[in-house]
């Protein structure tokens, strides 16, 4: 998998001369990336201060849906076991890869009308990534239970002969069976103990049958022996084959437990079986689900952002680019030569970060153009915080000097945003 650079710059004379300006810089000319247009339709822009708002709401609306995308493709990688390798195959969106999917992004008009308000539009992406998100938890729990059972049943019939459930060994002919004095016990006897066995079992205790002992299986290490006793004998003789290294299981011969153990193990794997197939199809079906909508956040964050930059009228270029791995570094450095004059401070909150009590700055990306990352490397699954949403519009203060406003609820009058200062953040209406 990949990952892609979803930026924005503001429109020159046109917009196609923005795109090809960048096409030129980053693809043309030095091959630093792949680049394509991302086509965002004309969306409702609204007041100012809602799209402040909104512009917070999208950035926990995209951490949600990022990690509901990543927690339905890692569970379909778990669900698949042995098939891992034909995971990606199936993470697909709208019937095609994740690469063509993005590289060729079409708004969905009849699931996102843009008609609709921007609020309006993210709470129907958020409603619908939660029903995911509600309906994936249910359905793993019910599938993680089911085959938390069949592996625990089939961890029974496994193992070495000294855990191990030794109903799939023994037969019926291999026990003395309603006996009201003997007794039929099974022992587990190291394969080097084996010739001590023969010589000592006749003699652990009083009233051990002759020659009743046999061997019915064997592991690496053990094997499985019978041996017929009188009930009054059998706690001497545990204690004395302890002694030796002879460990007597605890098994009774019951028909009717086996054959219900048999029949619970093939009910189980039968379910199994049955649950797989549409699971497998509702994870197919909403991971696209959930990708998609990830994506169309993604348009909401580049749209709401460039308009608080760049102003009124809208008049921006959406751009991804799918960059090199060897020469991001190049390629970051192309694009601040291109853009920096949008934002001469944007230089400094890259190469000196502030250091505030409380916060991290310096992890935070911002640069003088509308900047997101599509990560599609999605089984690799990272914690993913939403709690420095704030900071991010911290990092905008020079970036919308004419749109970026504090609107005082009291006087209904504008104010300046809060300013960064060496000690902190100083809000000018406290």
């Amino acid at each position: 998998m990949t990952e892609f650079w979803l930026i924005s710059a503001p429109g020159e004379k046109t917009c196609q001369q923005t795109w090809e300006k960048l096409h030129a810089a980053t693809t043309k000319n030095n091959n630093l990336a792949v680049s394509s247009k991302f086509n965002i339709p004309d969306l409702k822009v609204g007041t100012l201060d809602v799209l402040v708002g909104l512009s917070d709401e999208l950035a926990k609306l995209d951490a949600f849906v990022e990690g509901v995308v990543k927690k339905v493709a890692q569970y379909m990688a778990d669900v698949l076991e042995d098939s891992k390798d034909k995971v990606q195959e199936n993470l697909l969106a709208n019937g095609v890869d994740l690469v063509t999917y993005i590289t060729r992004f079409q708004w969905d008009m009849a699931k996102y009308p843009i008609k609709q308000s921007l609020k309006n539009i993210s709470e129907i992406i958020a409603k619908g990534v939660t029903q995911i998100d509600n309906d994936l938890k249910s359905r793993a729990s019910a599938y993680n239970n089911l085959k938390g059972n069949l592996q625990n049943l089939e961890r029974k019939n496994a193992g070495s002969l000294l855990t191990r459930s030794l109903a799939e060994i023994v037969k019926k002919d291999d026990f003395v069976l309603d006996s009201e004095y003997l007794v039929t016990l099974l022992v587990v006897v190291p394969k080097l103990n084996h010739n001590d066995w023969i010589k000592q079992y006749e003699t652990l205790a009083e009233m051990v049958v002759p020659r009743s002992s046999n061997v019915l299986s064997e592991d690496q290490d053990s094997y499985l022996c019978n041996v017929t006793l009188f009930r009054k004998a059998v706690d001497d003789f545990r204690h004395k084959a302890r002694e030796n290294k002879f460990i007597v299981r605890d098994f009774q011969y019951n028909e009717e437990e086996m054959k219900a153990d048999k029949e619970e193990m093939n009910r189980l794997s039968t379910d199994k079986k049955k649950q797989f197939g549409p699971l497998v199809r509702w994870l197919k079906v909403n991971f696209s689900e959930a990708f998609i909508a990830w994506i169309h956040v993604k348009a909401l964050r580049v749209f709401v952002e460039s308009v608080l930059r760049y102003g009124l009228p809208v008049n921006f270029q959406a751009m991804l680019l799918q960059p090199n791995k060897k020469t991001m570094k190049k390629l970051r450095e192309v694009l601040h030569e291109l853009y920096k004059h949008l934002d001469s401070s944007a230089a400094a909150i890259i190469d000196a970060p502030m250091d505030i009590p409380g916060l991290n700055l310096s992890q935070q990306e911002y640069y003088p153009y509308v900047y997101y990352k599509i990560d599609c490397n999605l089984l690799e699954f990272k914690p993913h915080s939403i709690g420095s949403s704030w900071i991010s519009q911290l990092s905008y203060l020079s970036a919308r000097p004419a749109f970026y406003i504090y609107m005082d609820q009291e006087k209904q009058k504008a104010l300046p945003w809060p300013k960064l200062t060496s000690v902190g953040v100083h809000c000018p209406c406290k």
